[in-house]
């Protein structure tokens, strides 16, 4: 499929990229974006909770009351934890979240987003652009002719540049990768994916493996 390539105003270039349906027209796997973004999320977590039990709580290990003739249960420690200021039953412990998928899995994953984005009409390929240095004012001005001001975009670049990514730190609703570290969350938490022309042969490359 044909796309037109648009200048950093909004402007038609008379070019066209061409798509590679393999990649940004196929039909969406919804459970194979669930899993990828699932296990996107689940690497989030630091899974540093922790919840003291009976043996770590500090307190003495004396018999805190005779075992019969109170009229009330037996109790062996101050730490049970029954009492107030006893350890914690069953409490989290330090653990990994994380879990793995195969490299096929994910690769249908981010070709099910793309193409998603691209049937909403979501995905705009722009020329390749740079600025002489950081200026978050040139990238915001970008965002206003292409209509994204108000919108969560991901800007995909075939090679780093530090220019333009440093342009965007600032700005939280823009997000700016290359298209070796694009990722099905990435894609998927943009309202519009704005592919710059040099990427477009690095994702295919990358995904038709």
């Amino acid at each position: 499929m044909d796309v037109k390539v648009l200048n950093i105003s909004g402007k038609e270039t008379g070019r066209t990229v061409s798509l590679d349906a393999a990649v940004f027209g196929i039909e969406p796997n919804k459970h194979a974006v669930y899993l990828d973004v699932k296990q996107y999320l689940a690497n989030q977590r630091q899974g540093t909770h922790k919840a003291k039990e009976r043996a770590e709580v500090t307190g003495s290990t004396r018999k805190i009351k005779k075992q019969k003739g109170t009229g009330t249960a037996r109790a062996g420690s101050i730490k049970n934890p029954l009492f107030k200021g006893g350890g914690t039953i069953f409490g989290p412990r330090p653990r990994s979240y994380s879990f793995k998928l195969n490299k096929n899995l994910k690769r249908l994953a981010r070709k099910s987003v793309l193409s998603a984005k691209v049937h909403e009409s979501n995905l705009v390929v722009i020329e390749d652009f740079n600025f002489d240095a950081p200026n978050t004012k040139n990238f915001i001005n970008v965002l206003k002719a292409l209509g994204l001001e108000n919108k969560k975009s991901l800007f995909v670049l075939g090679d780093a540049n530090k220019n333009v990514y440093l342009s965007s730190r600032n700005l939280k609703s823009s997000n700016v990768v290359t298209s070796s570290e694009l990722s099905t969350y990435a894609i998927l938490n943009a309202n519009n994916v704005v592919l710059l022309e040099g990427s477009v042969e690095g994702i295919v490359e990358n995904l038709s493996k």
